[in-house]
């Protein structure tokens, strides 16, 4: 019997796989392969709260391929070195894998391609796995990206999305090779305590659930704090338990306004994973220098660590800060908020801030991440890089009455608009009972600061 490999990476599904289905095409046997490399773990990309729904990831997967007369192989070491010796113990002539976009990913698969070519078997690398579309398929003239997400988003969206793939029936897997035991969620250690549950079938009933609830007024209500009606598919779609394309390919069925504005926030991937794709520096470099002089000394930790801990003083950016640290997950208007206020109200360095939430995000893809942070940092691709989000502005409009604040920011409880919002209208004895820290500094403070340092407005 002739045999193929599939190299699981962040592409933990059954449903609408194509390397999963390509190599069932051309052998009888396959073995679904995933290394624990770690590389990844020096590369920081561990992350607990990444490592724990990995775990849960690898469990489903495994669980659907048992339904289905397989299993899943999980193997620990070089990823060369561990699909080189699964494909010597079963003579496959092919390992079959998603394309990544990162500096990792690419360096990766170039020496998985080599490893392989020098034992006389083949790689195949398939495109449009993680993504709607591939990563260097929509460029403009005289470039080799858009720069710009509009443009793209026009090119993109005249794009036709190919027909996701049903989940194969049956998987043989041969007898000859070895697995070691999954990975568990309770081995991983300082998990956040609302982290939710990862796998296929559980993106699968969230989005079901969410385009029939929710879909409809997603437009007028995304970016209501404590509505919670996002979609939070986004840890999902970042370890590919579920398939972008079919989500595409699903809320255009659904239909509406609502529908295509969620579908514009898949977009929004794309653009990130093709400009990393094609500047992979911006992983840690400005992507457009801003010549910035980022604070730095005792005063700029000080401040660091109380945007970390959510003790800013400013209770929508608390607020969003402790759902960071509580769910491993943040809505994404307080992404925006919160970054906001660390690169232009303190104006420290975006650098420290996506440290920070890819230490914790259970969604932290380096291209949305990375790339988020510079666009409201200024430094990446938003085409008014010194626009500011003022939080007080932000939260009477995005949690009007206060009810998101008061769901993380305990020390708030009972308060009502205006003073859950800006508490410092509360008496000096007031404040000290509640235990909530006055602001680290004003917002006019904090704004001239970054205009004289950006040197305009």
């Amino acid at each position: 019997m002739n045999v193929s490999v599939v190299l699981f990476t962040s592409d933990l599904r059954l449903h609408d796989h194509p390397p999963l289905r390509a190599a069932l095409r051309a052998a009888d046997e396959i073995v679904p392969l995933f290394v624990r490399d770690p590389a990844v773990d020096r590369a920081g990309f561990a992350a607990p709260n990444r490592l724990a729904f990995l775990a849960d990831c690898l469990a489903d997967l495994d669980e659907g391929l048992r339904q289905r007369g397989g299993r899943l192989v999980v193997r620990t070491g070089d990823t060369a070195g561990e699909v080189l010796a699964v494909v010597r113990r079963t003579d496959a002539a092919e390992v079959h894998m998603a394309a990544g976009h990162s500096a990792y990913a690419r360096a990766r698969e170039e020496r998985l391609r080599r490893a392989l070519e020098a034992d006389g078997r083949r790689l195949r690398v398939h495109d449009a796995v993680a993504t709607v579309v591939p990563a260097g398929e929509v460029t403009p003239s005289g470039s080799d990206h858009f720069a710009v997400f509009t443009p793209y988003h026009r090119r993109w969206a005249a794009r036709s999305v190919r027909t996701p793939l049903a989940a194969p029936r049956t998987v043989r897997v041969p007898d000859t090779v070895g697995s070691e035991p999954l990975p568990t969620r309770a081995e991983v250690a300082s998990v956040s305590e609302g982290l939710a549950a990862g796998g296929e079938r559980a993106a699968r009933r969230r989005l079901t659930n969410w385009l029939s609830r929710y879909a409809a007024s997603y437009e007028e209500g995304h970016d209501d704090l404590a509505a919670d009606a996002t979609s939070r598919l986004s840890p999902y779609l970042h370890f590919g338990a579920l398939s972008a394309s079919e989500v595409v390919h699903r809320a255009r069925a659904k239909g509406g306004a609502g529908a295509e504005a969620f579908v514009r926030q898949l977009c929004w991937r794309d653009f990130h994973q093709q400009v990393l794709s094609a500047r992979p520096e911006a992983a840690t470099e400005d992507y457009r220098p801003r010549h910035d002089r980022w604070r730095r000394g005792a005063g700029a930790e000080r401040d660091l660590r109380a945007w970390r801990e959510g003790r800013t003083g400013y209770p929508v950016v608390d607020a969003a800060m402790r759902q960071l640290a509580h769910e491993g997950w943040m809505h994404n208007r307080g992404r925006l908020l919160t970054a906001s206020f660390l690169t232009k109200t303190l104006y420290l360095d975006w650098r420290e801030g996506a440290r920070h939430f890819l230490a914790l995000l259970v969604d932290g893809d380096v291209a949305n991440n990375q790339l988020n942070w510079q666009w409201v940092a200024g430094t990446g691709t938003d085409t008014r890089p010194n626009r500011v989000l003022n939080p007080l502005i932000q939260a009477k409009r995005y949690d009007h009455d206060g009810a998101y604040v008061r769901r993380w920011v305990p020390e708030l409880a009972g308060l009502g608009a205006p003073e859950v919002h800006e508490p410092w209208r509360l008496s000096g004895e007031e404040r000290a009972a509640r235990g909530y820290p006055d602001p680290i500094v004003s917002l006019a403070d904090g704004l001239d600061r970054f205009r004289r340092a950006r040197g305009g407005d």
